[in-house]
């Protein structure tokens, strides 16, 4: 799964000139792994896995009508399987999962301009709901 991370950060680094050089983790694998609140979907291809995802159960702001959601994160298809409704299947699979925890909604982060990433979780039932923009005061526009 950390191969899966490595990718995805190389995948987002032209979308976000705020991440920082050399190697990036996202994502505290293990705790996600031990957590009773948050479940980890790996899709095979025969014996190769060839994509993953995670869904945490996370208390919402308390002003929203639901009182806890579900985050999607580590959202990875290999570039071999994309076009196969593999990341359909691991979403659909951390929906269900979501649903018996009586989860309502499900949440995730995608950047603005990751056209296929956005195609791809439209597909799969998403809509944009909110863009969060950011001004660096940095000379070179990079903080």
């Amino acid at each position: 799964m950390r191969r899966f991370e490595h990718a995805i950060v190389a995948a987002e680094r032209p979308f976000d000139p705020t991440l920082r050089d050399g190697a990036v983790e996202y994502y505290d694998i293990g705790a996600l792994l031990a957590s009773e609140d948050a479940r980890v979907v790996l899709a095979e291809d025969g014996p190769t896995v060839v994509g993953c995802g995670f869904a945490r159960i996370d208390v919402s702001k308390p002003y929203l009508r639901h009182g806890r959601h579900a985050y999607l994160g580590l959202m990875y298809t290999d570039p071999a399987s994309r076009g196969a409704g593999v990341n359909r299947r691991i979403v659909d699979a951390l929906a269900q999962w979501c649903r018996t925890r009586g989860i309502t909604e499900l949440r995730l982060d995608v950047y603005a301009g990751n056209a296929a990433a956005i195609s791809a979780y439209q597909k799969a039932g998403f809509s944009p709901h909110l863009v969060e923009m950011r001004l660096g005061l940095n000379p070179t526009g990079q903080d």
